[in-house]
């Protein structure tokens, strides 16, 4: 997540000039027409729906990479939009505090059970406002989320094995201090506030977030009238389960929404759309302070483009990502869904979604197959050998044997790694690709671990 953080900056700086007459992705012929040049092939097989809000214009198409599968979807489909649910749960927060039933400065332990174990760092306790901006200290997932079998990871975590790996966690730095993507922060969060509402989050979400949006189709777990929910997809096409969360706890990636819906809630935020929850909106859009460098309003990302901010949020599981972007100087939006996990190949906002943002950003065309190779001449398979912690007591260890690469996690079995390009292995059997990094001298000091929706980069001891 943070090195796709600073990409919009970056792709700024070194996009070249736009081409004569780009196609105008205001209107729906020429929105499709950029998304076909994307799409069309794509090794993913994915099938989009994207829409463009610039004013009061609202552009829309739902296109395939294969035109035969253009059924999949349509404006009844309802599309798992994984992360970007942490900003619905940050409007329901903001609405919280305009009523003045909550405050960002608010500890988090207020909101949990009077038995609760909540770490603190030095005396400083987890507030509110870290969870809102991955800065809370706390670790990226709950302990009993299976890291080697992604296909429904969460569907085993409730409120109590959330407070049970609280009470084991130990901060490490002070909360606010250090960026720190925190699926288990924010699934915390989402808890808080359905006690502090004293309701389910199915219905605080329908009343107090969808209802006043005019968003009908968007749900948790209850399927709405007339929406059926679309089949998610693994980068090589199969179809995959959809994952499951704890009715509470979804918060943190477990809405489902057609494009209809998602065009709605960005209209709400670019002042497009008034409701009664104006105020919370622009509460949530806020930048929230902390001492950590990378800048958050509530659960947005800010993203700096030429001399403002555009807020950004990303989406994947294991069969679906989503990517919505508010540039709200200029009153324009843009939403990415996907029947395909696209985590694996970049995700959908380095491309097409910061493309449709701002045309001078490039927009890349479809991925291709990944072409497995011999391992390069000029490579040794020991280079890649160490460990990699993705926490204290779980380490990926990178072997060789036989001439051929393993890694093994810790408390797994070993699996091969197939060379998949320069610095790339793969393990089909699993869903894995692992992607080595070197530094300027060429050794290798981190890996990134793609799996199921999910991609972490992984810094060698």
């Amino acid at each position: 997540m943070t090195l796709r953080i600073a990409a919009l900056a970056l792709a700024l700086a070194t996009a070249s000039p736009a081409e004569a007459s780009p196609p105008d992705t205001t209107t729906d012929t020429g929105l499709a027409a950029v998304v076909e040049q994307r799409l069309r092939g794509d090794s993913t097989g994915a099938c989009f729906a994207v829409a463009v809000i610039d004013g009061d214009r609202v552009a829309r198409t739902y296109r395939c990479a294969d035109p035969a599968d253009e059924g999949r979807i349509g404006p009844d489909a309802a599309f798992e939009i994984g992360s970007v649910s942490k900003t619905m749960g940050a409007v329901l927060l903001a609405d919280l505090i305009v009523q003045g039933r909550a405050a960002l400065d608010d500890p988090l332990a207020d909101y949990l059970p009077g038995d609760a174990r909540v770490p603190t760092f030095e005396g400083q306790p987890i507030l509110l406002r870290h969870l809102v901006t991955h800065t809370s200290g706390l670790p990226r997932l709950p302990a009993n989320v299976p890291t080697d079998d992604m296909t429904d990871p969460y569907r085993d975590v409730d409120a109590r094995a959330l407070l049970e790996t609280l009470a084991g966690v130990s901060l490490e730095v002070a909360p606010g201090t250090r960026f720190e993507y925190s699926n288990f922060a924010s699934m915390l969060l989402s808890w808080a506030l359905a006690r502090r509402a004293g309701r389910d989050l199915e219905s605080l979400l329908a009343e107090r977030l969808f209802a006043p949006l005019g968003m009908p189709g968007a749900y948790i777990h209850d399927v709405r009238d007339g929406v059926r929910p679309a089949a998610g997809h693994a980068g090589d096409a199969r179809v995959v389960s959809p994952w499951h969360f704890a009715t509470d706890l979804a918060a943190v990636g477990g809405v489902r929404a057609t494009l209809d819906d998602m065009v709605a809630y960005v209209q709400a935020h670019l002042g497009q759309r008034p409701s009664s929850l104006d105020a919370a909106l622009a509460m949530a859009m806020q930048p929230v302070a902390t001492q950590a460098s990378q800048a958050m309003a509530m659960n947005w990302i800010l993203t700096p483009l030429d001399d403002r901010h555009v807020h950004t949020h990303e989406g994947g599981t294991g069969g679906f990502s989503s990517y919505v972007a508010l540039d709200v100087m200029r009153g324009r939006g843009v939403v990415v869904l996907s029947d395909t996990e696209q985590w694996s190949v970049g995700g959908l906002g380095a491309g097409l979604g910061q493309h449709l943002l701002d045309a001078r950003l490039p927009l890349g065309g479809p991925r291709q197959a990944t072409v497995i190779e011999p391992v390069p001449d000029d490579l040794v398979l020991a280079d890649y050998a160490g460990e990699y912690p993705l926490a204290p007591s779980f380490v990926i260890a990178v072997r060789t044997h036989d001439d051929v690469l393993h890694a093994q996690a810790t408390g797994q079995d070993a699996f091969a790694l197939t060379p998949a390009g320069r610095d790339v292995f793969a393990a089909a059997a699993h869903g894995i690709e692992i992607h080595f990094e070197r530094d300027t001298v060429g050794r290798v000091i981190a890996l990134t671990l793609h799996q199921a929706g999910q991609m972490q980069r992984v810094e060698r001891r």
